[in-house]
């Protein structure tokens, strides 16, 4: 009996399935927070240099002060002496270049009317170092990016649930010590650090679930990480300081990492690894959860291939997963790549920051609606291609439009941003079941290490913008189309049961 037909046999989707699903989630909730947390925590405010100490000695109003210290407009100099002579009523002069002007020897202030402090403001991330910020946001997806090649290896070795409750209590942890750092770069090895245990919760896979319901599942977990959008958007407007904002993003994982141990072992994966007696159990307290314990008290499980565990993958193994993992990769990296390239920008829009981050999370509700349904009706090869073109197509236009047109850019980029998240949806759940079970986390690891250099990659294209303006926005645009082209040479799993070997595949 094939391993989808045994689930259907104690419940197919029952008590069990749904309480894990919800566990599952809750943690989803808070992860957006984590990836799109610098949006707040390293928001740029106004600044300008900080004043003279004999300027600000006077009784001059504030607005005088800046006027005879800092250029107009100027960000990162100041004049090396106050010129008081620009408060006369002809003062005032077309061009100020002509005057001679330092760095910002002193330090700068800054606005904090909107964010009272911001790892920005903290350490002060301007002018010639402001490349840091983008650098912050890269290493913590670096982060990712080896916590998806390390924990993808060790779940397939040594089953899911005991990585996973690792990974709850690293992010927990992690998480409250980046509160807490002294330094910039104290700040970014726990950043680094926490962005490891993220990659290994969201290896987590649907191994339990129905062949059925894992559309409508992974869709459900996507909506759970666009609520979480609109939640970060509300912590961080009641929390302005980004210690305080840091630690209360932090702080619930320490209560995943309590009920995780109540989660079940994957059974498929006990079955691979030739731990048959142990999945029969697991799958007999399934049944009995479930309310079918005569069903789970026949069940008999055969293990064809004594031999196969996952270090003895036959040798054909290795081909196949060098084709999967060309073939699916390339989606995976250019979704993650154009989607932080927009979301984390968010203040290139000139709208309020926590409305823009509320619209951007909004526009994930139609568009998953939307991939769930083609994925379910249509097939997943007709929507990673159809989302990844449209997203692409729509930053590219973006960039014909007028900076003045603010409304309409931000209508197409919300658009883009819907179709990417789209692409999310379909991508997670179309890599798992391009895997066999024996390969599957290690095969997801790998993709995920794709995903994750589009993430690092971003920020850092992002900074080419300094030199070139337009150039991010064509590379945005143009991964996700050419990704597109590519995505339709993979195979349909639509209506297919997750394979359990790669002979199935084959």
């Amino acid at each position: 009996m094939a391993f989808a037909d045994l689930l259907e046999h104690v419940g197919g989707m029952g008590r069990f399935q749904v309480a894990s699903v919800i566990l599952l989630a809750m943690p989803v909730l808070m992860m957006a927070s984590h990836n799109l947390l610098q949006n707040f925590t390293a928001a740029t405010s106004d600044h300008h240099c900080r004043l003279h100490w004999e300027a600000n000695a006077t009784s001059l109003d504030p607005q005088d002060l800046l006027r005879v210290s800092v250029p107009r407009g100027e960000r990162c100099r100041r004049f090396v002496k106050p010129q008081w002579w620009l408060l006369e009523a002809n003062g005032s002069a077309p061009n100020d270049s002509w005057l001679e002007t330092e760095p910002c020897h002193d330090g700068w202030t800054y606005d904090r009317s909107v964010f009272t402090s911001t790892i920005i403001t903290e350490w002060d991330l301007v002018c010639s170092s402001r490349g840091l910020k983008q650098l912050a946001q890269s290493l913590y997806m670096a982060g990712v990016l080896v916590g998806g090649i390390v924990f993808g290896g060790l779940s397939d070795r040594f089953g899911r649930r005991s990585l996973l409750t690792w990974c709850y209590l690293q992010m927990g942890v992690m998480g409250t010590c980046s509160s807490f750092a002294p330094t910039f770069t104290v700040y970014c090895l726990f950043r680094f650090l926490t962005g490891t245990a993220f990659s290994g919760i969201v290896l987590n896979t649907l191994e339990w679930m129905p062949t059925r319901t894992r559309a409508i599942v992974g869709t459900f977990m996507g909506y759970c990480y666009t609520t979480g959008q609109f939640l970060l958007a509300g912590i961080a407007y009641a929390v302005p300081d980004w210690r305080w904002l840091q630690l209360t993003v932090s702080l619930p994982f320490f209560g995943f990492f309590l009920y995780s141990w109540w989660l079940t072992e994957s059974a498929r994966w006990m079955v691979m690894v030739g731990k048959s007696q142990q999945a029969l159990k697991e799958l007999q307290k399934v049944a009995r959860i479930n309310g079918k314990k005569e069903e789970g008290d026949k069940l008999d499980i055969e293990v064809r291939g004594s031999d196969r565990s996952i270090s003895g993958v036959p040798p054909q193994t290795s081909l196949f997963v060098r084709f999967a993992h060309l073939t699916s990769s390339r989606p995976r990296f250019s979704t993650s790549f154009a989607y932080y390239g927009l979301a984390m920008d968010l203040q290139n829009f000139d709208v309020n920051i926590y409305v823009i981050q509320l619209i951007f999370g909004a526009v994930d509700f139609p568009a998953k609606l939307v991939s769930v349904l083609t994925i379910t009706f249509v097939g997943r090869r007709f929507t990673q291609s159809l989302a990844l073109i449209l997203a692409g197509l729509a930053i590219l236009a973006n960039i014909l439009v007028p900076r003045e047109l603010r409304t309409l850019r931000t209508a197409m980029a919300v658009f883009g941003k819907g179709c990417l998240a789209a692409s999310f949806n379909c991508v997670f759940l179309y890599t798992g079941e391009l895997y066999p079970t024996v390969i599957r986390q290690t095969g997801m690891g790998l993709a995920n290490t794709m995903a994750r250099l589009g993430s690092i990659t971003a920020p850092l294209v992002k900074m080419v913008g300094e030199v070139f303006p337009v150039l991010p926005f064509i590379i945005y645009g143009a991964a996700p189309v050419v990704s597109g082209l590519v995505a339709i040479f993979l195979p349909e799993t639509r209506d297919m049961a997750l394979p359990e070997s790669v002979e199935e595949v084959e």
